[in-house]
């Protein structure tokens, strides 16, 4: 299969797909040609991406920080949640301390954390 070889062409690609995208919808059949060229154009922007735009795990305090703001919590009520002092709530976020695995697992079940994230 084709690759992509220049950022020119993942650019050219982009346009593409994005007018393909206002052609192809929910009811459009696989086999319509322009399903198929979006399929296949999708694919070869995924790999470019993947390889010249990587994403790269997020930080547990990211993560943490993240989930504080979804939830709407203060580090106090953070600290209550997975049963730790707030003090060692904001060594966490500072990056000075790491979370026991009692907090690990914690961090797990109330937080919604990936244990990847977590024990990396």
């Amino acid at each position: 299969m084709a690759q992509i070889k220049s950022e020119y062409q993942y650019e050219m690609l982009l346009k593409k797909i994005e007018r393909l995208m206002d052609i192809v919808d929910d009811n459009t059949p696989p086999t319509d040609p322009d399903y198929i060229e979006l399929d296949l154009l999708t694919d070869l922007v995924e790999e470019y991406e993947t390889e010249h735009y990587p994403i790269e795990t997020p930080s547990l305090i990211d993560v943490i920080k993240l989930r504080m703001y979804e939830m709407d919590i203060t580090q106090a009520k953070l600290a209550e949640l997975i049963g730790v002092s707030a003090s060692r709530v904001s060594e966490y976020l500072s990056g000075k301390s790491e979370p026991t695995l009692q907090v690990a697992k914690n961090l797990h079940q109330k937080l919604n954390i990936n244990p990847y994230i977590i024990l990396q």
